[in-house]
């Protein structure tokens, strides 16, 4: 496992959000983040069917074009009836002509769990690769998931994406229902990073 040892991580994002949350993860490990979008590199082109094929994509381009060791996330809900869809598609499911509307990806997802008679509890996980990658090519991988249960209706105003309806394991509420800061300790992504924290910066 390379340890990480430079003073300065890329973020392969444009989002703000996700910047803001993995920067205070990183933090404590005496590191400087910065987004890629300070280098104005554009977005490539997400052309695998996998979450680490993608990850390693936004990863390496990313640590090509700034010269720096870059970490890249990719994630989404894999529901067990639908033989894992919507998966490295999550974020299409809520693609419109305007933008992005997940409560048109939730109702259909619900809508595809019906029409195959999917059994109850219709199990689900969230899942997150990280990739971090490093400007001669190398590139270490973490994995996490949460495992739960796709309900209906929507139920919660937290959180983003698919968190209304996915209710995880352990928990008689969803994602849209609990606190930012109970889900962050508990997601597919807190599980991801605490493996890459062990790997590379302890």
């Amino acid at each position: 496992m390379r340890k990480f040892s430079s003073e300065t991580l890329v973020i392969a994002t444009h989002n703000a959000g996700k910047l803001e949350e993995i920067s205070a993860l990183i933090r404590p490990y005496g590191v400087a983040t910065r987004s890629v979008a300070e280098f104005g590199l554009v977005e490539p082109a997400e052309t695998e069917s996998t979450f680490v094929g993608n990850a390693r994509i936004k990863a390496h381009h990313a640590a090509q074009g700034t010269g720096f060791p870059s970490l890249a996330d990719d994630s989404g809900v894999c529901v067990a009836a639908l033989n894992g869809a919507p998966g490295v598609w999550t974020a299409d499911w809520a693609e419109t002509p305007t933008g992005r509307d997940f409560a048109q990806a939730m109702t259909r997802t619900w809508a595809e769990l019906e029409a195959v008679g999917a059994p109850y509890p219709r199990l689900a996980e969230f899942r997150c690769t990280l990739v971090l990658a490093w400007p001669d090519g190398s590139d270490e991988v973490f994995e996490g998931r949460m495992p739960g249960q796709i309900v209906w209706p929507m139920r919660g105003t937290q959180g983003h994406g698919y968190d209304p309806i996915f209710q995880p394991d352990g928990f008689s509420i969803t994602f849209g229902e609990m606190d930012r800061w109970q889900k962050n300790e508990i997601s597919h992504r807190a599980d991801a990073f605490r493996k890459l924290i062990s790997g590379c910066f302890t």
